[in-house]
């Protein structure tokens, strides 16, 4: 049971506009105003972070909204000392709500000597004093099990289904999901399932890190409208070689639907120079000014998803029911209307 009459939010610099956002959602499902706590986050001449809290948070259910993404050692610090700021304010309870979770490629030791970097920054949440992580596909669902703290990990695959479904209406039959390599298969093969269409792989090998020297299609891709899923874009490279390889595999048209737009270096110039018709991204990482000005890449929310999962928790009831697309039909309602 809730210990407080309504959840608080506050938010870091990371995603200010998805934080405001999550807000106005919550407003819309309690039928009164839900703000964002009054609080400063600014950085002293040398770059050390300081956190002040204007409102009074004794006893409150605290839900900071941070994600960890560029530049991510700034942000995952405004986000330990946002939990510290809290804990010693009495706070009854604090959830970290990271819509990215920045290190999560550092999950296991690929080589001798390396780090596991996301046990660490799990470690230090933890540490911080925040007591339950709310987060958005993890690169990896096994860092899960590096919180000694409840995570509760959701999708986007139920949000790309419902706007896949709204985008190529009538046209369902020609789409087939494609995996950009083998260790996504288990992430594409769920999309595909929810959207009942066949999956393809496209088989990379790397000569050294950074770079991918052969592509090969496994799956006929002919005549098909060739949907690439992944969690993570960066730098773009693998993705258009991707969608080019697919093309020439026989595809009618390439399009793509990442998770997290990390979108560094020459990324947006390579997606709008590639053959792929539309890269779609959800709004975790704050988008660039070049991003919202590409063309041919568009954003999805993930606000009403994290309103409604920030609400199950408060409230004590189920965060799972927002993993399938028809719970979560009702609260994308007037977006997919048509559906």
């Amino acid at each position: 049971m809730p210990t407080t009459q309504e959840p608080k939010l506050i938010s870091g610099n990371a995603n200010l506009t998805l934080a405001r956002t999550i807000a106005r959602r919550m407003s819309m499902h309690r039928g009164k105003s839900v703000d964002l706590v009054d609080a400063r986050v600014e950085r002293f001449n040398d770059a050390e972070i300081f956190v002040e809290v204007y409102e009074n948070v004794r006893g409150e259910d605290m839900f900071i909204i941070q994600p960890t993404s560029n530049p991510a050692n700034d942000n995952l610090m405004e986000l330990l000392i946002m939990s510290d700021a809290l804990r010693r304010s009495s706070a009854a309870r604090i959830t970290a709500v990271i819509p990215y979770f920045g290190y999560a490629r550092q999950d296991r030791r690929t080589k001798a000597r390396t780090p596991i970097t996301a046990k660490l920054v799990a470690n230090m949440i933890a540490e911080a004093g925040i007591e339950r992580v709310l987060t958005m596909d993890l690169h990896a669902a096994q860092i899960q099990g590096f919180f000694d703290i409840p995570v509760d990990n959701l999708y986007a695959s139920p949000v790309f289904a419902l706007d896949i479904k709204h985008a190529f209406k009538g046209a369902m039959e020609d789409v087939m999901v494609i995996s950009p390599d083998v260790g996504g298969v288990a992430r594409a093969r769920e999309l595909a399932k929810r959207i009942n269409a066949p999956l393809a792989i496209v088989d990379k090998r790397r000569e050294k890190a950074g770079e991918v020297s052969e592509m090969t299609v496994i799956g006929d891709v002919t005549g098909k409208t060739c949907i690439i899923i992944d969690d993570i874009c960066d730098t773009a490279g693998t993705l258009c070689k991707a969608a080019a390889t697919l093309i020439e595999a026989g595809a009618a048209e390439v399009h793509a639907y990442i998770s997290h737009g990390v979108l560094s270096g020459p990324a947006v110039e390579r997606i709008t120079n590639s053959v792929m018709k539309s890269l779609v991204i959800t709004d975790s990482i704050e988008p660039t000014e070049a991003v919202k000005a590409c063309s041919n890449i568009r954003i999805v929310p993930t606000a009403p998803m994290f309103a409604q999962a920030i609400l199950n928790i408060w409230n004590g009831t189920s965060v799972s029911s927002l993993f399938e697309h028809h719970t979560l039909g009702p609260i994308y309602e007037g977006l997919y209307a048509d559906d």
